[in-house]
């Protein structure tokens, strides 16, 4: 039930991303955009709090996500860190889609992961 959970939280948080960034036509658009970037911002944060709780059988299976990506954005989006173009602009455009992919891939493979109740 927890890894299903995790799993729920990181999808709807990436899909929220993406319905705020679909339309941008660019990284300079995205940080003219005051509102939308606090925004992604706060959906990035629970993105990366939520990846950073999860199980370790999770992340074994999920090797192939950059986990220290997603630490050293969650470091500097919960302690205010500034600058952090670099990250943000990662995040959106490979670390978002690249853990739901695994993630959704995971779970196609791997069904019984994510099941409500297990046994």
């Amino acid at each position: 039930m927890y890894q299903r959970s995790l799993y729920e939280i990181v999808m709807d948080t990436g899909r929220s991303i993406g319905d705020l960034t679909r339309e941008m036509q660019g990284e300079d658009e995205l940080f003219a955009s005051t509102l939308t970037l606090r925004a992604v911002e706060a959906q990035l944060l629970i993105m990366a709090h939520t990846l950073g709780n999860v199980t370790p059988l999770l992340h074994q299976k999920l090797h192939q996500a950059d986990w220290l990506g997603w630490a050293t954005l969650h470091d500097k989006l919960r302690r205010g860190v500034q600058p952090r173009r670099e990250e943000i602009w990662y995040a959106v455009n490979a670390l978002v889609p690249q853990t739901m992919g695994l993630l959704h891939d995971l779970r196609r493979r791997q069904p019984a992961l994510f099941e409500w109740e297990l046994g």
